[in-house]
Order: C-alpha cells, then sequence, then structure tokens
C-alpha cells in the first residue's frame, strides 16, 4: 500500500508546533544557565523528533536544518563546544527557520527558502568554529523585534482539522481522542448560549402559569359564594389542573436546569486552554527585546496553567506584546542608570495570571523606574488634550488612563520597539472591548509599575444583573459589581462638585444612573432609602443609584449592529424571557463619564490660584478617599500630594516640605500612628500640624493619636466637607482662593 503523507501533515504540523516552542523556551533558560544539562538535553530531544518526523513525511528541507540543529546541541551537551551569545543567536535562526518552514508546511505552501548559508554555519559551530555572526535574518519583528510565531497549543477535542486517531499512535484506547474543527465547537458554544437562554424563557413561562393559577383561585373562591354546583365544580377542575400543571413544570424546569448547567460546564470545558499557550512564547520576545536594548533581566512567568476560553486567549496576546515591549523599554533602566539609583543591576519583569471571584486576573510587574504623572501632564498639554486647570483637577487613575489614548506616548524619544504613540490604544481596545474586561495602572516613581487585567472567564455566557432606572430595564455584568447598598438619602454627602458615600473605610463616589445614560426623571419623589450599586472597575470604585434590582440570569449577549456600535455606553444586549432587548451597560464607558462630570473646576479656582503656597500632603490607602479629599483642599486653594500609605509618605515628606499632613490610620507597610511619630522625629516636621482621619473611634485610639503627636482626630464616621476644611483652616489659615 502507498504511504499517503498527505495523511499526516496536519499531526507532524501539531506536534512540530510544541516542539519549536519547547526550543524557544529551552535555549532563553539555556542563556540563564548554560550548564543545566538537564536542559540541553530536552532541546537536544525535541530537535531530534523534528528532524526524525520531518524525515518520515519527507520533508527534506526542514530534515536538513533540523539536523544541523540537533548537531549542534550534541556538541553542546558533550561539551565539545561552549554556550556563548554568538551560538545562542545562530541557535535561534535555526528555529526560526524550522518555525519558517512549519508554516509554511501548515499553509499548503512550498518551502522555497534558501537555508545553505545557515546550515553551513551551524556545521561550523558543531565543528567549534563559529563563523561571524551575520545580521538576524527574522528575529526582528514588530518595530524591530520578531517573535517566533504563536501557535495555540491544542488540547484534546479542539485542534483545527479533524483528523481520525492516527494508526501509528502507540498510546492505550483510554487515552485516545478526536480531532474537532475550532468553527464546529463554536457552533456547539453557540447552541449552548442559547439552550441556557432558552431557561430564562422557561422562567417566565412559570411565572405565567403561577399568575393563571392564583387567578383560577380568586375565580373559584368568588364561584363558591355565588355559583351553582356544577359550575363551582368545573371552576375547581380548572385551578386544580393549573395547580398540577404548575407543579410539573416547576419539576422539569429544577432537573432541565440541573442538566442545561452540566451542558454549560462541560460544553465551556471543550474551549478551555492554559495561558502558558500565549504566555511561553514570551521568553523570546523578551530575550530579544532585552538584548537588542543591551538591558539585563529576568523574566518571570506564573500562573500559566489557568485555563481560559480559547477565543479570548488569541486576542490576549496583542495586548501582552505592547506591555511587555513598554514594560521593558520604558520602564526598566539601564545598568547605569539603575546602579545610580541603587538598584540591582538585573531587571526584574513578572507576568502572573491567577483566579479571582470568577474572574482571571492577569498582572504584569516590572522593578523599573515607573509612569510620571507629572511627565503625562506635559505631553497632555503639548498635545492639547486637556487644559492645565482640568489637569490639575484630575485624579490619578484618570492621569494614568491618558497613555491609552491613541498617539499617546510618555516616551522622550521614538525607537523601533516603542514611543510612536501606538499600542496601548490597542491593549485598552482589546480588553475592554472585545474581552469585556479592565485594566488598571498602579504605579510608583522609581519603584515600579504593575498593569492589572481583570477578565471574565468565557464571553459564551455571562452573569447579567437585571436592574430599573425610571422604568426601564438595563443589565450589568456582575464582574463589575462589588456589592450592593442601601443607605439613607441623607448618608450622601457633597465633596465640591460631586458627591459620595462613606461606606466603612473610604469614600465612594455616587451618581445618578438616571442622569448618566440622560433618562428623564417621571417626577416621582425621591426614596428616603436610596439602592446604590457599587462596582469597580480596575481599583477604582464607584456608587450608582438604581431604582430596583430585577433579577439575576445567566445570559447569552449580542454584540451591538454596526450602525450602533458608536454608542459608548452600551457594550451589547440581551433577550428576556419576554422577548425584550435589554441593553447591557459598558460599565467603564459608564464611570469614566461619571468621573468627567464631576473634573469641572469649582469657581474658586481660578488661574490665579496656581500661585498658591500652602501644600498639604494626604496619605490614605484607598484610591476613592484620598481623592475625595484632595478634591475638597484644592476647591479651597491649598496644594495638596497624595500617598498610598505610611512609608511613600515618609519618602515624599523627605523630598520636599509641606505645611499640613493629613493621614489614614490602617495602611500596608507603615500605618498612621507609626507616620506621625517618625514624622516628629524629624527636625524639619516637628511643628508641622498632622491630622489624623481615621474610622477608629474608640477612646485609646485617639489617645494614642494625640501621644504620637498629632494635633487633630477625625473619626470618619462624622466626616464632612466642612468638618475637615475648619479644622485644616484653625490648624494653618485660609488658602489663596479663600
Amino acid at each position: 500500500m502507498a504511504f499517503d503523507v498527505a495523511k499526516f501533515i496536519a499531526r507532524f504540523v501539531e506536534e512540530a508546533r510544541d516542539h519549536v516552542e519547547a526550543l524557544n523556551r529551552g535555549l532563553v533558560e539555556l542563556e540563564k544557565n548554560p550548564g543545566d544539562e538537564e536542559n540541553i538535553n530536552a532541546i537536544f530531544r525535541a530537535a531530534h523528533t523534528i528532524k526524525g518526523s520531518s524525515r518520515m513525511l519527507k520533508l527534506t528541507a526542514i530534515t536538513d536544518v533540523a539536523h544541523k540543529l540537533e548537531d549542534a546541541l550534541g556538541a553542546l551537551r558533550d561539551k565539545r563546544i561552549t554556550h556563548t551569545r554568538e551560538l545562542a543567536g545562530l541557535l535561534f535562526r535555526g528555529v526560526d527557520a524550522v518555525s519558517a518552514m512549519i508554516q509554511n508546511v501548515s499553509a499548503g505552501q512550498l518551502i522555497t527558502m534558501d537555508n545553505v548559508p545557515l546550515c553551513e554555519s551551524l556545521t561550523k559551530a558543531a565543528e567549534g568554529s563559529l563563523p561571524d555572526e551575520s545580521p538576524a535574518t527574522g528575529s526582528e519583528v514588530h518595530e524591530g523585534i520578531k517573535t517566533a510565531p504563536v501557535y495555540d497549543a491544542v488540547p484534546p477535542g479542539t485542534a483545527e482539522s479533524v483528523e481520525s486517531a492516527s494508526p501509528l499512535q502507540t498510546k492505550p484506547a483510554s487515552s485516545e481522542s478526536i480531532r474537532v474543527k475550532s468553527e464546529k465547537l463554536d457552533d456547539l458554544i453557540r447552541l449552548m448560549g442559547e439552550v441556557v437562554s432558552h431557561q430564562n424563557k422557561l422562567k417566565q413561562r412559570i411565572i405565567d402559569i403561577s399568575v393563571l393559577e392564583r387567578e383560577a383561585g380568586k375565580a373559584l373562591d368568588v364561584c363558591s359564594r355565588f355559583c351553582d354546583g356544577t359550575a363551582v365544580s368545573g371552576v375547581r377542575s380548572l385551578y386544580m389542573g393549573l395547580k398540577q400543571l404548575l407543579s410539573v413544570v416547576k419539576q422539569d424546569k429544577t432537573l432541565q436546569d440541573i442538566l442545561t448547567t452540566e451542558f454549560q460546564e462541560k460544553a465551556l470545558m471543550l474551549r478551555m486552554v492554559p495561558l502558558s499557550t500565549v504566555f511561553d512564547p514570551l521568553h523570546r520576545l523578551v530575550r530579544d527585546i532585552s538584548n537588542s536594548l543591551g538591558k539585563d533581566l529576568d523574566f518571570e512567568i506564573e500562573g500559566g496553567g489557568i485555563e481560559l476560553d480559547k477565543k479570548m486567549v488569541e486576542k490576549l496576546s496583542d495586548p501582552l506584546v505592547h506591555m511587555l515591549r513598554n514594560s521593558i523599554d520604558h520602564g526598566i533602566e539601564g545598568p547605569e542608570v539603575r546602579r545610580r539609583a541603587g538598584k540591582a543591576l538585573k531587571g526584574r519583569v513578572r507576568l502572573s495570571a491567577a483566579y479571582d471571584a470568577g474572574n482571571i486576573l492577569i498582572e504584569l510587574f516590572d522593578d523599573g523606574a515607573g509612569i510620571s504623572t507629572t511627565v503625562i501632564k506635559e505631553k497632555a498639554l503639548a498635545k492639547k488634550l486637556f487644559d492645565a486647570a482640568t489637569l490639575n483637577c484630575m485624579p490619578e487613575p484618570a492621569l494614568l488612563d491618558l497613555i491609552f489614548l491613541p498617539g499617546f506616548s510618555t516616551s522622550g524619544i521614538i525607537t523601533d520597539i516603542s514611543g510612536r504613540g501606538v499600542g496601548m490604544d490597542v491593549v485598552k481596545r482589546n480588553i475592554v472591548e472585545e474581552l469585556k474586561g479592565t485594566v488598571h495602572i498602579s504605579t510608583k516613581e522609581g519603584i515600579g509599575s504593575t498593569f492589572s487585567i481583570r477578565l471574565p472567564m468565557s464571553l459564551a455566557i455571562m452573569r447579567i444583573l437585571l436592574i430599573s432606572c425610571q422604568g426601564m430595564r438595563f443589565g450589568i455584568t456582575t464582574h463589575y459589581v462589588t456589592e450592593i447598598v442601601k443607605v439613607k438619602a441623607t448618608e450622601i454627602i457633597d465633596v465640591v462638585s460631586r458627591k459620595a458615600l462613606r461606606l466603612r473605610e473610604e469614600f465612594i463616589p455616587v451618581a445618578e444612573m438616571e442622569g448618566i445614560l440622560n433618562i428623564s426623571s417621571n417626577g416621582h419623589k425621591k426614596p428616603e432609602k436610596l439602592l446604590i450599586l457599587i462596582v469597580q472597575v480596575g481599583a477604582e470604585k464607584m456608587g450608582f443609584i438604581v431604582d430596583a434590582i430585577l433579577d439575576e440570569e445567566d445570559m447569552v449577549i449580542k454584540s451591538l449592529p454596526d450602525h450602533l456600535k458608536k454608542v459608548r455606553l452600551v457594550s451589547g444586549v440581551t433577550i428576556s424571557g419576554k422577548n425584550e432587548i435589554i441593553n447591557i451597560l459598558n460599565m467603564p464607558a459608564l464611570i469614566e463619564t461619571a468621573r468627567s462630570r464631576s473634573l469641572v473646576r469649582p469657581a474658586s479656582q481660578t488661574e490665579e490660584a496656581e500661585g498658591r503656597d500652602i501644600t498639604i500632603l494626604v496619605v490614605d490607602d484607598s484610591i476613592n478617599t484620598r481623592e475625595i479629599e484632595k478634591s475638597i483642599l484644592e476647591a479651597y486653594g491649598y496644594r495638596v500630594s497624595i500617598a498610598g500609605d505610611g512609608m511613600e509618605a515618609l519618602e515624599m515628606a523627605g523630598e520636599s516640605q509641606y505645611d499640613l499632613v493629613i493621614t489614614d490610620v490602617e495602611m500596608p507597610r507603615l500605618d498612621g500612628f507609626s507616620l506621625t511619630e517618625r514624622l516628629r522625629l524629624d527636625t524639619s516636621y516637628k511643628d508641622v500640624p498632622i491630622i489624623i482621619v481615621t474610622s477608629r473611634e474608640k477612646d485609646e485610639d485617639k489617645r494614642r493619636g494625640i501621644s504620637v503627636g498629632a494635633n487633630a482626630y477625625i473619626v470618619k464616621g462624622s466626616f464632612d466637607q466642612s468638618n475637615l476644611v475648619d479644622t485644616v483652616q484653625n490648624l494653618i489659615g485660609k488658602g489663596t482662593n479663600i
């Protein structure tokens, strides 16, 4: 029987891609630890396997390069040659060539590249005579740096083509699998979504039958008093029939719920793949970028085994590449700069993933220079995005979000890697608009930055909270909602140009949902108690006042049609059990809209106020609380700086002299009591007024605050705008605007 090569091509491509990824990963590790014999053996076996598989399928061009790679790695394994940067570059070129040829085979194209010079170089390297490094061919990509192609490692049941188990397969029968086209799997997921949506309609049918059953019960009562026996018997039969039908339908729905839930879980699991499929290829990218920039760094990956919907993983590659490029180019300083700053000469970048309250949290950290809000303001002014007054009123999260604007870059120079102002807008668009997630930046100048991406585990089915506002129904994906509270209207306090709610340890800005959505009021009197949704996007919290919570359901979100794509406040629609179209609100856009409406500069803050000279340092680990206190004080003419904890405040106090310090007590690294105590030991802060603002209201806490040197102690429970301002004015006088 003739040997049918085509039958095995798809399997070869899949396995070869895995081996190429192993080679890339192993060569990166080899640079860190050239003496790791186990790693050398592993990458030698990967090259050997590619050579053998390609030879069997008569793919001679791949066989030749893989063979020469194997020879060079064998010489390295047998210690006939030593590992050098030049050798590493040559080996990577060999892996890139193999990867490119595998891509040709996968696409059904002929292999036309000339690998003779590369094979000759690998042969000489194996003999210990490494030739001069020629210009890298195909190692640079994406504005200067090229990574090996990123391929999805396809688990059983999710491959891109249909193929029966190979007759050469030696695994036991229990491990056999079939390969299914991803399009067929997508159809299954869509069908599963429709089944889940049908459950909501079944729930509505039960409600409808319940109404009929109650009406039949009322009719039976009336008929029993005024009708003859025959009529009563007929109505009773109708009532009992409806009651029995309702009971049966409820039982059917309970069983259907169990089966649907299991079907949903099993179907979604089929399309889940580990994040390592997109994480692992980044080792090579980081290696190439750091080498081209002359920066030495350690790149760590944690949580690669966390699984996410394959469709979402595919869209994560570009955002991660852009963020990594920025972390290495903008974030990590050069060796000399790090030496002067007292840092380790080798930079550190960590990419991690973890489950977080039903979501996936991906964090990218670098211990570089951090992001300067001062530089962001300067760039925004230069580009005429905002005026100086608006920028000075912006809270830090809003300022940092400016880097996601198209064309915005804080880089002082344009290079082939970054600085063009492209990339970060792609990050936000992919994460927020396409993946329905959030991206948040936390940074400290001189210490480093962390980009946090929070994603739902799947976009096929999402948990929706249904709310009512002025008689209209809306949906909110529940991963944004942190809690729901009901408070008296009198508990909402006025803070300059916005309202806020004091909730436990922090102040949370509050907005009326009807105002943000521009819904006209029906004229009804506001209730004494307000229902508030506390939502969180990144580290920013906000409360939205709504009329009622209607339900919470798993629902399929449909995309908006093309002509409605520009409706910012709506991210999609869903269908209710009554076949009503419900708008799903775009929570990041809602918060941004509410925030922009509160950035109106108070009338007292005139341009002449820019020369004010009374400075205050506000210290609180809650972003919302410190930003609200900052807004209050700036409205009264004070210049305000903010710190996230006591240690940061201590560092800032050492660099600048402040006229007054306002601090919370419960904070990481250094609490407010300890901060006050340490400031009093500094001669320059011996007589500077310090105000403690905290939720601690016990007498012993107040006595301790006074004993460590605080001039005033304000309990958050009795906090209001005038209380804080009066205390500040009593201690240091009025600001220049008053």
